[in-house]
């Protein structure tokens, strides 16, 4: 049986994150709001468990002994009391520092005092830890800068989840599971916008040698249910958000990509819509698999898609069944055919597929050598299968 410590970041990481919403206008009982909610709609049920501040949470100065000061005005109670609500509900507390000298709103960050930071974290109660990339010193190696955190995370006394987030620079997929972190920002930052979902998830197809348990490769928070609804113009505000078949691809996509689920939305007022898709078993399943595979990606035949917008994933699970998502990112309806042999299945084996559908949650058939769907354009299909 494993003990908590090695547990930790085993999967990819879920909860709620206060940024993509709120950005920089956040308070004590926001925060305690949004946990109430992760625990009365079931998210926690469902497996989602940090609640995470993320910048514009200290004063603009650190106080006469270096130390890093919650905002008296919007944290009246300081953040311990914070994290002991958060624990109280049974959910984890995570928070925000950056490698560099001030966080990317202009608050201090934890360059050369990243022990000291990881100790008040540990004081705190505090569980996870996002780490930006703004105002790093231009002499200075990120790299070293993310080990250096990763020591003092993991000497603080506390078991702390070490969300690196580099925005994919530095070549960052070459080191940074040498470095302690549990997930790495692989992207830039996500807008509510279905041209955002697109760009980040075509730039990581060919990434699924890069991540794996207790390293997750990170595609940013999710936006689904925000429709628009961020008090930042760059994020959504003048965007207006996807529709829900496009945030439902959205959610398909980080699932079989391993990404962390980190709800970006506002989860008090969300509607139905979202809750289906945030809430869906299945895919959460195939996101939580043990064994925390990366999906490759097989291509529909050139002659009939000169196209890199159509495409299938499958991703290896524990128990031998495979999760296939059919994915079409196109404006228009296409059919893709999936060939079993593109997976290691031939004809002459005499096996078949049994095929279930994660978002219908219904059983589709058995199917032998082929499988051939249409899908709707910005939507996709997504399968479990079982050799049978």
């Amino acid at each position: 049986m494993m003990d908590k410590q090695q547990q930790l970041g085993l999967t990819p990481p879920m909860g709620w994150n206060s940024w993509n919403t709120f950005t920089w206008d956040i308070n004590e009982q926001l925060i305690r709001e949004a946990a109430d909610t992760l625990v009365a709609d079931g998210y926690k049920d469902a497996g989602y468990e940090y609640i995470v501040i993320d910048d514009c949470w200290s004063l603009k100065e650190r106080d006469e002994q270096g130390r890093l000061v919650a905002d008296p005005d919007k944290f009246p109670n300081g953040m311990k009391a914070v994290a002991d609500y958060i624990h109280s509900k049974g959910l984890k507390f995570g928070m925000y520092s950056c490698v560099g000298t001030h966080t990317c709103a202009g608050y201090p960050g934890s360059f050369e005092h990243e022990f000291q930071d990881a100790a008040s974290l540990a004081e705190w109660g505090v569980d996870f830890l996002k780490y930006d990339y703004c105002f790093k010193p231009r002499h200075m190696s990120g790299e070293l800068l993310y080990k250096r955190m990763s020591l003092a995370l993991k000497n603080c006394g506390r078991d702390i989840l070490f969300s690196a987030c580099n925005w994919g620079e530095d070549n960052v997929y070459q080191w940074i599971r040498e470095s302690g972190a549990h997930m790495y920002r692989s992207t830039g930052d996500i807008q509510d916008s279905w041209e955002s979902i697109k760009t980040l998830a075509l730039s990581q197809l060919d990434k699924a040698a890069y991540t794996g348990a207790y390293c997750h490769n990170d595609l940013d928070m999710l936006v689904v249910g925000m429709y628009g609804g961020s008090n930042s113009d760059f994020i959504g505000s003048q965007i207006g958000g996807c529709t829900d078949v496009e945030y439902k691809t959205h959610f398909s996509l980080w699932s079989l990509l391993g990404s962390p689920l980190m709800i970006g939305s506002d989860i008090r007022k969300a509607n139905e819509a979202t809750k289906k898709i945030l809430l869906n078993p299945d895919l959460i399943a195939i996101n939580q698999d043990i064994e925390g595979r990366g999906a490759y990606r097989i291509k529909p035949e050139p002659q009939w898609f000169h196209t890199n917008e159509v495409f299938m994933l499958v991703k290896v699970l524990a128990d031998g069944d495979l999760a296939i998502g059919f994915f079409n990112l196109s404006d228009g309806q296409r059919e893709m055919s999936l060939q079993f042999w593109d997976f290691g299945l031939p004809y002459a084996s005499g096996k078949s597929l049994s095929l279930y559908d994660c978002w219908e949650q219904k059983e589709l058939g058995v199917f032998r050598e082929r499988f051939a769907p249409v899908v709707p354009a910005r939507d996709c299909l997504i399968v479990r299968a079982k050799l049978v």
